[in-house]
Formats: C-alpha cells, structure tokens, sequence
C-alpha cells in the first residue's frame, strides 16, 4: 500500500484496534478516532488519537481541514442485532447520521478514499449458500439495515462527487493478538466464542446455545469465523485497488461454515473441561446457516485468510482472557 497517513475511525473497538496494530506493524502513521463510548484505551495502537464523536457538528471538518490523509477507514458503528431491534433510534443516529456527517466532512476538504466496515447482515435470511456479493440485499433487522443505507450512500456519493470506496462484509470477526495485549472484550458480550470461553474459565455463569434443531449436520447454528488480523490485512489490500475500481463490495470470509457445537468443542480442547452447554430455543431471525462466497476478494486482492484456523483461534482468546479476567483495565 502506497498510503503512509491514515485516520481510523473506531479504532479503540475490537476490529479497529487490531486493524490499527496491523496498519502501525506495515509501516503506516495511523491516527485513531474514538468516543471511547464502547472502545477501550487499552486497545489504543496507533501514533495519534483524539477523543471526538462523528455527531459532534463540526468536529470532523476541522479535522479535515487541517490534516490531510491518504484514506480514512470506518469501523465505528452500533452492532447489537437485538438491541437494533430495541432500540432502532441509536442505530439510525450512531451508524447512519454519523456516517453521514463523515461523508460530508470528507466531500467538503477533499477526502476521497474509504474503507467502510459493513456486515453480512445486509443478506438477510440466504437464499443460496455460499453468499455472493449478488445474493439480494434484504436485511432483516434495524442494524443490517442502517448498513445496508450506508452502502447505498457510498454508492451515490461516489456518483455525485467521485468519493471511492470499499464496503467489505465481514462474516463472523474472531480471534484476537494476546501477545501484543489485544482481545475481544464487548460489554456486553454477544459473540459466541469469547462466551464459550468465558464460561469454560468460569467467568461467566450458564453457557445457552440457541437452537439445536436446525437443518445442519448437527442441528445449531452455522456461521463463517474469520480471524480479525486477516480481516486487517484485506482492509490494506483493497485500498491500492480503489485507483482501478472505485466502487467495491466484498465479502470477507473463510467460506467453511462451523457450528455452534464446534466451537463448543473446540473450547473444550483448548481449555480442558467439558461444557455440557445447555440447548435452548431459537433465537428470533437467526439464519440456519452463513457462509461466505469469498472468491470475488480472493481474486481481487489477491488475498486469503491464513489465520482463521478455529483451534488458534480459540487458543488466542483463552489466552487473552486468562490474563484479562475483568477485561480491558481502561
């Protein structure tokens, strides 16, 4: 990547600080913006950082205007499924006003690369699987749809005022960099594997999988598990690629589909102890199964997850969270 100065925004989050590490590790100078409204300072790895909200009028042209960066990446968004469903004002307001004030801010000092954090929530229930970038965008929740408006605006501001972009929907972001102090720590928590783990180290209390009578192999659910430094990596890859194409869409994925029960399982060796979880019912709007056709981004980029192996993953996480019980110290 020919780019040295980059803003993150979002980056004291779990993708946008590991984002953050890789970016530093590759020689880029790497200022992060932040709320700190569900990051962590603890997770900070970048060379600057300013403490701002994307909805403070003004903020973000200022910035703008008085430094100047090769592209801005975007990983600042509310993410819980059912709080969006709640709760849909804070989506709106966090994942879509917000976004738009970036995009002002960018249009307005001159700013013209961005690399946008979407979701594969913007699928909705699969029609066909693996998912392709074609598949129908048909969210099924507040939150994949306060994505799904993001894209469309990256779409017309591209066609209005020559803005590149890259959406890239990611699958299932896990595993973590223990070794440089980096975890996954949501408060609170709604990923399956640091769940799991949190249980098998008794941190947490009863360990729920909900659903066991699906149309899988073993009757729960089926998600695509990417490590989140292979994430990172395609996060670079794609920004040189935006003075060819410069309108991107791309799933990030592994295209293998793990249950629930896998992880379950792949904890258990990690940790040493048996889980005995107990099966509950569905949860309302979970898709059976989601798995990534991630052969466009291969072809692309030239890039493929070496990483998102679950033993190591899962290891990574163990690991993390035996040295951070309570988590972050902030």
């Amino acid at each position: 990547m020919r780019s040295h100065r980059i803003l993150v925004i979002g980056g004291a989050g779990y993708v946008g600080s590991h984002f953050t590490r890789f970016a530093v590790k590759e020689g880029l100078h790497v200022s992060v913006v932040d709320n700190l409204s569900k990051g962590h300072t603890a997770a900070l790895r970048g060379h600057d950082f300013f403490r701002a909200d994307l909805n403070d009028p003004g903020w973000l042209d200022r910035h703008l205007s008085e430094r100047r960066y090769d592209a801005i990446f975007h990983f600042a968004a509310s993410c819980l499924v059912g709080e969006s469903v709640s709760d849909p004002a804070q989506y709106y307001r966090n994942n879509v006003l917000a976004a738009f004030r970036m995009l002002e801010a960018m249009r307005l000092t001159g700013h013209d690369k961005l690399i946008f954090s979407s979701s594969c929530a913007v699928y909705g229930i699969p029609e066909a699987l693996p998912l392709r970038e074609d598949h129908p965008r048909n969210p099924i929740s507040p939150y994949g749809r306060t994505k799904l408006v993001m894209e469309w605006m990256l779409e017309d501001y591209h066609r209005a005022y020559g803005i590149r972009s890259a959406s890239l929907r990611y699958f299932n972001a896990a595993g973590c960099e223990p070794e440089d102090g980096l975890g996954e720590d949501h408060r609170p928590e709604s990923h399956l594997i640091p769940n799991v783990v949190r249980r098998a180290l008794d941190l947490s209390g009863e360990l729920v999988i909900f659903g066991a009578d699906y149309s899988t192999p073993d009757g729960t659910c089926v998600r695509d598990y990417i490590h989140v430094t292979d994430l990172a990596e395609a996060h670079l890859s794609v920004v040189e690629e935006l003075d060819r194409i410069p309108l991107v869409r791309l799933n990030l994925g592994t295209g293998q589909g793990i249950s629930n029960l896998e992880v379950v399982r792949a904890v258990e060796r990690a940790v040493g102890v048996d889980l005995n979880p107990t099966l509950g019912l569905r949860r309302p709007g979970d898709p059976p199964e989601l798995v990534a056709d991630a052969q466009e981004a291969y072809r692309l980029l030239q890039w493929r997850p070496t990483r998102s192996d679950l033993d190591l993953m899962v290891r990574q996480v163990a690991q993390w969270m035996s040295e951070h019980p309570g988590g972050y110290e902030d």
